[in-house]
């Protein structure tokens, strides 16, 4: 926020269009705000290195009241030499096994540019799917989450707008292609994000398309699985039965 406000300024006063005071009213840096805080508590479903190091105690909530635990995750191959196919070809495969019983997709690319072709490619190949990025606009985005938690497309194909914030429980399967791109979009915490949003759903699982375990993808699945082992347990010994999330569907631009 600090960053931005200044940015912005700087150029309003270069060009005579605010007084230099203006640069000094401004929200705090990082440093004077942790200057000015006392007791913090932190809470986040994906703490990250910050949140450890600076917290004395941590207190993990990892038990969902519904039952339902998180997803099963699976890695597979980029090109099978065997078979001769892609990723592509497999995620097809996937996505045609859950049409039938009128579940969604996510699908995860690392450009817009490969968004939009698999998008389309999708399309030529029958298969309802839209692709969303930044550069959609704000409403159609709410329109495009709507009508994919309709039903009037299956598959939704998108970049690092889908890590955070989405309440989908329509979804059954997240494939993520290319997981093994090490970089800030296939960090251990993105893949965990992503990989969070087949959590909603009973039938919920991940497929992670890589030809080599970095050690982001070794840490989200050993992660993914711990929280997974210990909602089985919780399950078993209070004896829940896990229940899919059941969400109305609502025009997302008026929510």
């Amino acid at each position: 926020m600090y960053e931005g406000d200044q940015s912005r300024k700087r150029v309003l006063v270069r060009h005579g269009f605010r007084l230099p005071s203006a640069m000094d009213n401004r929200p705090l840096n990082f440093k004077e705000f942790e200057e000015r805080t006392g007791q913090i508590i932190f809470t986040s479903a994906t703490p990250g290195d910050f949140e450890f190091e600076n917290s004395k105690k941590v207190v993990e909530a990892v038990i969902r009241p519904t039952g339902l635990v998180d997803p099963e995750v699976e890695v597979r191959s980029v090109f099978d030499r065997k078979t001769g196919k892609s990723q592509i070809d497999d995620l097809i495969k996937e996505i045609e096994k859950r049409l039938p019983l009128k579940e969604r997709i996510l699908a995860l690319t690392l450009t817009k540019k490969m968004a939009e072709e698999l998008s389309e490619f999708l399309i030529a190949r029958g298969i309802k799917a839209r692709y969303m990025h930044s550069d959609i606009k704000t409403l159609e985005r709410a329109t495009i989450l709507t009508d994919f938690r309709k039903g009037i497309f299956d598959v939704l194909v998108g970049i690092n707008l889908l890590r955070e914030g989405l309440d989908l429980p329509e979804v059954s399967l997240v494939a993520i292609l290319d997981a093994d791109k090490e970089g800030f979009l296939r960090s251990d915490v993105s893949l965990i994000q992503t990989m969070g949003r087949a959590a909603r759903n009973i039938n919920g699982k991940v497929i992670l398309y890589a030809d080599t375990f970095t050690g982001s993808i070794k840490e989200a699945i050993r992660q993914t699985n711990r929280r997974r082992e210990l909602q089985i347990k919780y399950n078993k010994k209070h004896g829940i039965t896990p229940k899919g999330i059941i969400k109305s569907v609502k025009d997302m631009i008026y929510e």
